[in-house]
């Protein structure tokens, strides 16, 4: 495979970082985009910031042939709900919409978002922050948000995420020009985001009993692995898929339909 040119988020650590690593390994150009350490610093949780990310990367490559918007905030006590929706939800999707135009000159791409098996897995989050976010109504989804705890809210922006690559992945306007969407959903995975889990005062004990068929939380080259497959040409066929890579955790929880992850009908 000749060498392409991606765009990760989130690049600085956890499984951004081990994406960049493999995507490196093979030989890729990757251009990260984080808070610091980064080849572009921006703030993806403002318009400001975003626009920012956009213009950085196109400083830098005029073809990008794959995103991975992996930057996202966990929800834990403490954290700002609307600032998880800001950064999980419309950062990723700024990012990828400003670099369209780049990803449509490779004349062949794809985009593999960051989504999250909490979607089957906590059942009770906030639908209304995720119908605000399908409509890409980022004042509404904060307000929302913001009357929620950011534990309820976490699930929502990947659950958001999710549904929009299956929506948006089979038009015209991404598939349609050659632009292939897919979604992972990885469980718990031993990772910075992951510390601070068992550190948080209410939701810590959750990480040493997180169910999984394999015994273990999940490895970020493990996510990495999965997601330079979905980039890849191996993956041509794959449009639309959100990818359960968890160990067998949302299996266990639900081994014949998941549950938890409806929403009322609305107009999205």
């Amino acid at each position: 495979m000749s060498s392409r040119t991606y765009v990760v988020s989130g690049g600085a650590s956890g499984i951004g970082a081990a994406t960049t690593a493999l995507l490196r390994e093979q030989g890729h150009r990757v251009i990260t985009v984080d808070l610091r350490d980064a080849d572009v610093v921006a703030d993806l949780s403002t318009t400001e910031g975003r626009a920012s990310a956009v213009a950085g990367v196109q400083a830098l490559t005029e073809v990008v042939h794959g995103i991975v918007p992996a930057a996202g905030i966990a929800g834990l006590t403490g954290v700002d709900s609307a600032l998880v929706v800001s950064v999980n939800y419309f950062g990723a999707l700024a990012l990828l919409r400003g670099l369209r135009p780049q990803l449509v000159a490779a004349g062949g791409a794809a985009v593999v978002l960051l989504a999250s098996n909490s979607i089957t897995g906590m059942p009770g989050w906030d639908s209304s922050v995720a119908s605000h976010c399908l409509r890409d109504d980022e004042p509404a989804a904060r307000a929302a948000a913001a009357r929620v705890d950011s534990v309820m809210v976490y699930p929502a922006t990947k659950a958001a995420l999710a549904w929009w690559a299956r929506r948006e992945g089979v038009g015209a306007e991404w598939i349609g020009a050659g632009i292939r969407i897919n979604s992972v959903a990885p469980g718990l995975i031993s990772t910075p985001m992951t510390d601070l889990l068992r550190a948080d005062p209410v939701f810590g004990p959750f990480a040493d009993t997180y169910p999984s068929a394999l015994g273990r939380p999940g490895r970020p080259e493990e996510i990495a692995a999965t997601i330079a497959f979905l980039l890849s040409d191996a993956a041509s066929l794959v449009v639309g898929v959100v990818l359960f890579v968890d160990g067998g955790t949302d299996a266990m929880l639900h081994p014949i339909a998941p549950e938890g992850w409806e929403i009322a009908p609305l107009d999205l």
